[in-house]
């Protein structure tokens, strides 16, 4: 029985609610894409649906939300989780904003909250102003993101800039004093014409009590936090089965890492690794030229695989990024990188690569469309975040799929030390 149906705005962002949903004992699927007949989920307590709407059209998130919504609901779905980027990547337009209004609407629902809050990777919300580690999201490398700059760390703000109804803000204060509290502030706000309501939080406690307060909502919005505190509220209901929710089968095959993430924390990630094992670089200008740099990249794998995991990248700098999108145009960059990238993974596998470490949502999402993943069973974790994963249907594909933002330095070797 499905309890919890999620919608994602990205793939490893996805993979990151599904991980923390797993480590609070909920078997949890994730399905590539908004999900068909043909698809059969296997028997899980919550199902993950991940887009890759994060920035495209408002429009459009808005019309692929509403169908993964609608399949969730013939799934029997209990409780509805809209996920987000814990820096809450978005812009102006949306998407966060448009998506959560549209659901509320479909569900019949006129209140809803948002909390983005991860402690464990340092994103915490004060006072509606969002934190990564001990500066504001404005302060933040996200402020020169090339897709969604975040340059104003007041999410009321960045909120109201979006939506068409009231935003408010649970403070603190409320917070702080636990799930009564929480409860209590959830109906002022209700009473006061608020629909959307940010909520701060500092701690996992936060979140297990926020969590605990939101058992009646319908919908929650937040980052993969807001989840920690739900399955309490299905335990005590006496929905969640007992037994080890992270077990996958054993891969096998070579390993390799992909990685197209141009996140500070993915070009630590990618220095580290180059310290130890071969590494190609792939430059979107040499992409630009045609299939010869993708053949040239899948040949150069071909000959180490054999002797260890390799690395493909195309990760830069931000002013390395500047120089390819002001050459190429923004959009035609990246669809560059995806592209490739998505090509050498399924060459790749078909030469024998059963472990495959990805970095970076889009990146990832390119990857699994091509090998025609469609949906995912959740394993351990590896770091804050990230977890093993396998591919349902056909062979065992195991499957690291990383936010370009988390992870320590030594994030990929340390994710083909513990592959299934």
């Amino acid at each position: 029985m499905v309890i919890l149906g999620a919608i994602a705005d990205d793939l490893t962002g996805a993979t990151d609610l599904c991980n923390t949903l797993v480590r609070e004992g909920m078997r949890t699927v994730q399905a590539i894409g908004v999900p068909d007949a043909r698809l059969e989920v296997p028997d899980a307590d919550a199902v993950v649906v991940a887009l890759k709407s994060r920035t495209i059209p408002a429009a459009e998130a808005v019309e692929q939300s509403l169908a993964a919504l609608e399949w969730l609901e013939r799934a029997g779905c209990r409780q509805y989780l809209f996920k987000y980027c814990s820096t809450f990547d978005s812009t102006d337009a949306g998407n966060i904003g448009p998506v959560a209004e549209a659901l509320l609407d479909a569900l019949g629902e006129r209140f809803t909250i948002y909390c983005p809050v991860f402690p464990e990777t340092g994103r915490t919300v004060f006072q509606g102003h969002l934190f990564v580690g001990d500066v504001l999201l404005s302060d933040s490398p996200m402020r020169d993101h090339p897709l969604t700059p975040m340059r104003d760390a007041s999410l009321v703000r960045v909120l109201e800039r979006q939506t068409r109804h009231r935003v408010g803000l649970v403070p603190f204060a409320a917070v702080d004093q636990g799930p009564a509290a929480i409860t209590r502030a959830f109906a002022e706000a209700r009473a006061a014409g608020v629909r959307h309501a940010i909520v701060d939080a500092l701690s996992d406690r936060h979140l297990r009590d926020i969590g605990d307060a939101s058992a009646d909502l319908k919908l929650v919005t937040g980052g993969s936090g807001i989840a920690r505190g739900l399955p309490a509220n299905y335990r005590k209901a006496a929905l969640l089965t007992s037994g080890a929710a992270d077990r996958l089968p054993p891969s096998r095959g070579h390993a390799a890492v992909l990685s197209g993430s141009c996140s500070a924390a993915t070009l630590r990630q990618v220095a580290h690794f180059l310290e130890r094992r071969p590494a190609l670089k792939v430059d979107p200008a040499e992409l630009a030229g045609g299939a010869a740099a993708v053949e040239r990249a899948i040949a150069w794998a071909r000959q180490r695989l054999g002797d260890g995991p390799v690395l493909i990248y195309a990760s830069a700098p931000p002013d390395e990024v500047q120089r390819a999108q002001s050459k190429l145009g923004r959009e035609r960059a990246a669809a560059l990188v995806e592209d490739a990238m998505a090509a050498i993974a399924r060459a790749l596998v078909g030469d024998g690569v059963g472990r495959l470490v990805v970095a970076g949502g889009e990146t990832a999402g390119a990857v699994v469309g091509a090998l025609g993943v469609r949906a995912l069973r959740i394993g351990a974790q590896i770091d804050p975040g990230v977890p093993w994963t396998s591919s349902v249907g056909g062979p065992a594909l195991a499957l690291a799929l990383k936010s370009g933002n988390f992870g320590g330095d030594d994030f990929f070797e340390k994710a083909l030390e513990c592959a299934p």
